[in-house]
Parts: structure tokens; C-alpha cells; sequence
């Protein structure tokens, strides 16, 4: 298996992550349920996975069905099977799974259709499973952000790189988190700076001493600044039109 994580950046689009693990047998998805014993639980190897909460969808059914046996016998819910582009997107946002899988089934087209109608509506990350390498495939998917890619694999490999992906989609968003209270400091401190004509030191310092005094964080001092502030803004008023002359 080949396993290839991709960061989206908003300023600067798709970066291919570094991180890649392979597998030298090459098995493939359709070779999977022979690791699983009687009860369809992974019977190869120990392991304790978290619970997750999986939409699976593949324009072929019989792939699908075959991805869902894989994914329960792993110890997680499949709570959702789409082959349908027009109601994936629905089925995401009502269901909010903790991550969607999206096979290649006969039309390059249709699945990136559904990565995009997915990944509009999931607070989750998207992986794409490919049966083999397809780099023209994987450039679109990330461009409609899809958070990593697999190519074959075995049900313990899926699962670690479920796990990998998880792990890196929780630290992309606290670091868009943290680059976004970052902002937003720096947006109070503006206000402060224009409003008492204080340097940037001076600033952070009103926000520090306000956030100790009320016991509140400073972050949302600043959120209470900027939105104040938004709220005392003039009202941008239309031009009036210039009566014809008579």
C-alpha cells in the first residue's frame, strides 16, 4: 500500500505531505476479506482501534459493499453507502461522519464529483482509494480537497492509515485554529492602536490586562473588540442618483 497524506493550505492550495508508507505486496481491495476470521473482525492482528463513524461511497456497488464489510470488520460503523452524487452531499451534512472514504469505480469524473459534494459538506477528512497509482486522478482529488490518498492495502494498513490521517487532519485544524486567533488578535490590536494612538506593545498589553482582570480569555477579549467595532462602524450609505435635468 502506498499511503500519501496532502495538507491544504488556503493561501497557497494543495502541499503534498512527506510522510509515505508502502507495502511491497501490492494486495488490493478486492483481496481483503480473506483476513478477517469467523465474525468479521480483523483476525491478523491486535489491535484496539477508536470507533469511528464512516461513510463509505464508490460509483460500484459491488466495491462498496466489499469496502463496508472491510470497514466494519475493522470495529467501525459504516453509517452511510452512497453511490449517488446528488444525494452524498446530503446524506454527509446530515450524518457529520468522523471520515469518508471515496472509491474510483469506473468514472474519474463521477468519483471526484462525489469528493466534492463531500468535502462541501464534512467537517471530516476525505481519502481517496485508488487500486493503483494515478497521479492525474489524486492532482484533481486534492484540488477538490481530498486530505490523503491510498493506493491497495490491507484492512490492517487501511486502518493505520485511517489512523495517520486523523491524526494529521486534528493537527491542520489547530493549526488553522491557531492562525486564526492570531489574526484576530492582531486585528484587536489594530483597533486599539488607531483608537488611543498606542504602538503594538501597548495594545497587546490593554489585552492582557483586560483578559486577567475579567477572567477571560484573550482571544475572546479580542473577539468582543472586533465585534464591537464592527457594530459602531458608519453604515455605508448608497449614492444618490442624480435627477435628470429638466
Amino acid at each position: 500500500m502506498r499511503y500519501t497524506a496532502a495538507v491544504p493550505s488556503r493561501s497557497l492550495g494543495w502541499v503534498s505531505d512527506a510522510t509515505v508508507l508502502e507495502n511491497r505486496s501490492r494486495s488490493n481491495i478486492d483481496d481483503l476479506s480473506h483476513r478477517f476470521g469467523d465474525h468479521g473482525r480483523l483476525s491478523t492482528v491486535e489491535h484496539d482501534p477508536q470507533h469511528l463513524r464512516v461513510l463509505i461511497a464508490n460509483e460500484r456497488r459491488d466495491r462498496l459493499e466489499l469496502l463496508a464489510r472491510v470497514v466494519a470488520g475493522l470495529g467501525h460503523d459504516v453509517i452511510a453507502r452512497e453511490i449517488y452524487v446528488k444525494e452524498v452531499g446530503a446524506v454527509t451534512e446530515r450524518e457529520r461522519p468522523d471520515v469518508a472514504l471515496v472509491g474510483l469505480g469506473l468514472s474519474s469524473e463521477h468519483a471526484l464529483e462525489l469528493i466534492t459534494e463531500i468535502v462541501r459538506e464534512a467537517s471530516c477528512p476525505v481519502i481517496a482509494l485508488l487500486t493503483a497509482k494515478d497521479p492525474g486522478y489524486v492532482h484533481e482529488a486534492a484540488k477538490r480537497g481530498v486530505f490523503a490518498y491510498i493506493v491497495d492495502g490491507n484492512p490492517e494498513e487501511l486502518q493505520s492509515a485511517i489512523d495517520i490521517t486523523l491524526q494529521r487532519f486534528a493537527e491542520y485544524q489547530s493549526l488553522q485554529g491557531a492562525f486564526g486567533r492570531r489574526a484576530l488578535i492582531e486585528q484587536a490590536k489594530g483597533i486599539l492602536m488607531a483608537r488611543h494612538a498606542i504602538d503594538a506593545d501597548h495594545a497587546f498589553d490593554m489585552l492582557r490586562d483586560h483578559s486577567q482582570h475579567n477572567g477571560r480569555k484573550v482571544v475572546d477579549v479580542a473577539q468582543a473588540i472586533v465585534d464591537s467595532h464592527l457594530l459602531l462602524l458608519s453604515p455605508v450609505k448608497e449614492p444618490v442618483a442624480a435627477e435628470p435635468a429638466g
